[in-house]
C-alpha cells in the first residue's frame, strides 16, 4: 500500500442572489494553469478550515465573510503528485465587498450546469453535481 501525505485544501462555492457560483482562473506558471476552479486555499499548520477560507477569500478576493456564513457541502479526494489532496467545499451566500481577481488571471458568475463546459482541475468536477442539488 501507497503512503501519501495528506494535502487539506478549502474551497467556497460563493452563490450570489440569481444562483450563479464565482469561479477564478489560475495564473499561468502555476500548476494547473488556465483551469477555472472554486476560490480558497491550502489550510496552514494550526488553522481550522473554516478560518483558513476566511483568510484565502480576504487575500484572493479582497471580500470579507464570517466563519458563521460558511456552510459545509461536500468534499473531494484525490491524489495529487507526492501527496494526497483533500478538498473540503463550502457554500457561502453573504459576504461583504465585491470580488476581485488578485491572484487569478479572471474571474466569472456561472450556473452549475455550466461548469461542466470549463476546464477545471479533476477534483473539482465531482462537486459540480452536489453544488447543482444545492442551489
Amino acid at each position: 500500500m501507497q503512503s501519501f501525505t495528506p494535502f487539506l485544501v478549502v474551497a467556497v462555492a460563493l452563490i450570489d442572489a440569481d444562483g450563479r457560483v464565482l469561479l477564478q482562473q489560475r495564473p499561468p506558471g502555476k500548476p494547473m494553469a488556465d483551469l477555472w476552479e472554486f476560490p480558497g486555499g491550502k489550510v496552514e499548520p494550526g488553522e481550522t478550515p473554516e478560518a483558513a477560507l476566511v483568510r484565502e477569500l480576504e487575500e484572493e478576493l479582497g471580500i470579507r465573510t464570517h466563519e458563521s456564513c460558511l456552510a459545509p457541502a461536500t468534499f473531494a479526494s484525490a491524489p495529487l503528485e507526492n501527496k494526497h489532496l483533500l478538498l473540503l467545499l463550502y457554500v457561502c451566500r453573504k459576504w461583504e465587498g465585491v470580488p476581485e481577481a488578485r491572484h487569478a488571471t479572471a474571474l466569472q458568475w456561472a450556473r452549475p450546469a455550466q461548469m461542466y463546459a470549463l476546464d477545471m482541475p479533476p477534483a473539482d468536477l465531482p462537486l459540480i453535481g452536489i453544488l447543482d442539488a444545492l442551489i
